[in-house]
């Protein structure tokens, strides 16, 4: 196996400079980087990453933890924290979390990761106060309200202003009543957004009904069988005329429902998603839906991450996001 002495000799620099590349250090221009990659890669050099944990009680790693990796919205937030880890040379591992096993999870992940990056958990007030005291820096992508009572860092989109235009959108193309689907499970993130909704309702003195509130699962097919249900249960009609969802999952879900019932979409019913997965540009007719930006999020959390290594303050971050509408209203 080839040394670091060597690295340094093929890349013409000095072996300190191959340690500042492989901890990760900003102090090394990029063109001198990429020279000492490109060394490492053709000597087949691997750097012992036990014995630099060891040294520098970092492990170079951080855990993402995941409620359901089939859910392309959180696939492509994976992706894109995935690759501005690589640019900070962090190793990236993701794991899925049920409420059951966050015991056993997180006692798993001391002394493994640098950090841990949630997805929306909402975990138990003992195990931020357990992750503090083992001093292991948190960050949630997305709001979740447990975070935000511990003072962690969150990244997230404005959802009440955004949920405001989608309003006023459906309400000049003469939609009165506004349906809205959630998910009640583990992914405290959709409660975020329903609370955001209803403030937007509010502002827009607008009323949501009781019957026009529906709870999908979170998944396509759950969706699709809570809203056929739906319709079987008002044959004569739906309450509400436009419905928003908090995935773009349960909006899919509800419009292929509205296809195999001839409701026509978007006369009868309007739908609106709350991410833009790729898939809502594909379905017939393509959803319309809030943008996520996932790209700027990633970058974001491994910036926010890294303050939070380097033992800095770190604020939470709202971003704007924007409407595209559409088709499907």
């Amino acid at each position: 196996m080839a040394s670091r002495q060597e690295v340094a000799e093929r890349a013409g620099v000095s072996v300190a400079v191959v340690s500042y590349v492989l901890n990760g250090k900003t102090n090394v221009k990029m063109e001198t980087r990429v020279r000492v990659l490109a060394a490492m890669k053709e000597l087949g050099y691997e750097p012992n990453l036990l014995a630099r944990s060891l040294k520098t009680k970092k492990t170079g790693q951080l855990a993402v933890l995941v409620n359901y990796l089939g859910n392309p919205f959180e696939a492509g937030l994976l992706l894109h924290i995935e690759n501005a880890a690589r640019d900070e040379a962090f190793l990236v591992f993701f794991q899925s979390y049920t409420p059951d096993t966050e015991e056993q999870l997180i006692s798993s992940l001391r002394g493994r990761v640098d950090g841990i990056i949630l997805l929306g958990q909402q975990l138990m007030v003992e195990t931020y106060d357990r992750l503090q005291d083992w001093d292991v820096p948190i960050l949630s992508v997305t709001q979740s309200p447990n975070a935000q009572e511990k003072e962690i860092p969150y990244i997230d989109i404005d959802w009440t202003t955004l949920y405001r235009q989608v309003i006023q959108h459906l309400k000049e193309k003469g939609h009165r009543s506004i349906g809205y689907m959630t998910d009640t499970g583990s992914s405290s993130y959709h409660m975020i957004r329903l609370h955001a909704f209803q403030e937007a309702m509010m502002a827009e003195e607008e009323e949501l009904q009781h019957e026009a509130l529906l709870s999908g699962g979170g998944r396509l097919e759950q969706a699709s069988a809570v809203f056929q249900k739906y319709v079987d249960n008002h044959p004569s009609g739906l309450p509400f005329s436009a419905i928003i969802c908090s995935n773009d999952l349960m909006a899919a879900g509800i419009l292929d429902v509205c296809k195999k019932n001839g409701i026509q979409i978007p006369e009868q019913l309007a739908i609106f998603g709350s991410e833009n997965i790729m898939m809502t540009t594909l379905t017939e007719p393509s959803l319309s839906v809030i943008h996520y930006p996932r790209d700027e999020v990633g970058k974001l959390t491994m910036e926010m991450m890294k303050e939070l290594l380097e033992k800095r303050q770190v604020a939470s971050r709202i971003l704007p996001g924007h409407l595209l509408i559409r088709s499907s209203s």
